[in-house]
Formats: C-alpha cells, sequence, structure tokens
C-alpha cells in the first residue's frame, strides 16, 4: 500500500471510531410504555354518548376515551376498580376533557352514566396499537 493509501485508509478508520463512540442518549419512554408494566391509578368517569370515535368507529361497549399523549388511540387496556365496569376496554376515542391519568367508559345506560360519577381505578396496558 502507497503511504497515500495507507493514510486515507487511517483517517476512515478513525473517523469511524470517532462516530461510533459518541452514544445518542435516548429519549425517556413515554407515559403508555410506563403504564405497560404495571397498571397505574387513573381517574374514570363514564360516558352514553353515542354517535362516531375519533377513530372512526360507532360507539359500543368496550371502548374508552383517553388522552392520545398518554394512551394512544388503539391501546387495550384492563381496568380495575370500576365495579361493575371493570374489564378489557379498547381506547378508539379521544374527548375535550379526557386529558392525562384519565379514561371515560363508554355505558349504553345515561343514568348509569351519571351514578358512575368520577372513580380512582387502575389502568393496565394490555396491547399497544402497532
Amino acid at each position: 500500500m502507497s503511504t497515500g493509501k495507507w493514510q486515507v485508509a487511517v483517517f476512515v478508520w478513525i473517523l469511524v471510531l470517532s462516530a461510533c463512540s459518541h452514544r445518542i442518549q435516548t429519549a425517556p419512554p413515554p407515559l403508555a410504555a410506563q403504564i405497560a408494566a404495571a397498571p397505574l391509578p387513573f381517574i374514570a368517569t363514564a360516558y352514553c354518548s353515542t354517535g362516531i370515535t375519533a377513530s372512526g368507529v360507532p360507539v359500543s361497549r368496550g371502548i374508552a376515551a383517553a388522552d392520545p399523549a398518554v394512551l394512544p388511540l388503539g391501546t387495550v387496556i384492563r381496568v380495575t376498580g370500576a365495579a361493575p365496569y371493570d374489564g378489557t376496554y379498547r381506547v378508539l376515542d379521544t374527548g375535550a376533557l379526557v386529558r392525562k391519568r384519565h379514561v371515560d367508559l363508554y355505558v349504553p345506560d345515561c343514568g348509569a352514566a351519571r351514578q358512575f360519577g368520577r372513580r380512582s381505578v387502575r389502568v393496565a396496558v394490555v396491547r399497544r396499537p402497532q
């Protein structure tokens, strides 16, 4: 190898090593990733209005509304502490007043939804959207 080619090879090798030596700091995981580890406390309310959800499907049993920054649309969650409404829900809706750790569960009976009030519940992520 001539001197010029050898110097270029050493320069490229040093450039590659210096690029690999700087590790990029990863961002902290979103709240949804933290929820998957263990159930976290949330506030739950209930709603009974019919129509089309934010994801485009009609409102029906098993649907919940949540803040998409916390629980993205399509997330499957398990709610406990909301008896008799404990169970698995799919987050397919959002709401103007549903922010941070707040879930709004669909209940077909408006009287039951009003009686539900505000409850402290535990929410665990069963499956994240893909």
